[in-house]
């Protein structure tokens, strides 16, 4: 491969990479990606200085000496560059579906849109079996195979009864993220849809669509998903998504206000 076309593919990844974990370092990046730490770092300056990334301030409760090291999150411009231009086409679409038949046929688009991807996941949500765990790993690898650069990891404490211990879902990248910063009902529709797929109250904590580096979703644990809640019955009741600056989950003690890191 040429060193250019070799240096733009690991771009890509490092790019990538921010997207699905971000905050993150760049030791973490180096570890993961297999690359030395002089090599991420000049490509993380040259990211930063294009404006596709930015550096996110972490507060530490460690006292130690010096600085903490820098993490990094995908900017607007990042974000932008992973979008597709039919991203604004669909905009353009859903503002004229409102002017002609109002905001209930948007609502009814979104659902309809969400129905779609419920129905081809529901399969395998149903072949992982009923723990909430186990589902939520299917989901995580039906959205990323649908470009949600999805992952999930746990809080609280493990097998703890409290409402606090569970799963956050995230996803670093949205497809149509730039139509639901205008039309939050497709962000409706798909905790609406977690719910269903997941047989739990799902709560959305914090949206690309709404300014944050992440979506987030709070999955409990804490009671086993109910036989009589199953994919296609009727749906959760949905949690407006708020604005939360999320940062990366590193203990066991988290409650479900604070965020994780489409």
């Amino acid at each position: 491969m040429a060193p250019a076309a070799l240096e733009s593919r690991t771009r890509d990844r490092i790019l990538q990479v921010i997207s699905e974990r971000g905050p993150i370092t760049a030791a973490t990046l180096a570890l993961d990606l297999g690359l030395t730490a002089p090599a991420v770092r000049r490509h993380l300056e040259n990211l930063e200085d294009a404006g596709l990334i930015a550096a996110h301030e972490v507060a530490s409760s460690v006292r130690g000496r010096g600085r903490p090291a820098r993490s990094f999150v995908l900017s607007d411009a990042g974000h932008q560059g992973l979008e597709s231009d039919y991203d604004h086409l669909a905009t353009e679409a859903l503002r004229f579906i409102s002017q002609e038949s109002g905001e209930g046929a948007v609502r009814r688009f979104a659902e309809s849109r969400v129905a779609e991807l419920e129905g081809r996941y529901a399969a395998e949500l149903a072949a992982a079996g009923t723990g909430t765990a186990a589902r939520v790993d299917a989901l995580v690898g039906a959205l990323t195979r649908d470009g949600f650069a999805a992952s999930a990891r746990p809080v609280g404490e493990p097998g703890s009864t409290s409402p606090f211990t569970g799963i956050q879902l995230c996803q670093g990248h949205c497809p149509v993220q730039h139509a639901a910063r205008e039309f939050p009902q497709f962000c409706d529709a798909e905790t609406d849809a977690f719910s269903r797929l997941l047989g739990v109250h799902v709560q959305r904590l914090a949206t690309l669509a709404h300014g944050d580096h992440v979506c987030t979703t709070f999955v409990p644990t804490s009671t086993g998903i109910p036989t009589s809640t199953v994919a296609g019955a009727s749906a959760a009741p949905s949690t407006t998504p708020t604005s939360v600056t999320t940062t990366p989950v590193t203990t066991t003690a988290v409650s479900p206000t604070e965020g994780s890191t489409r």
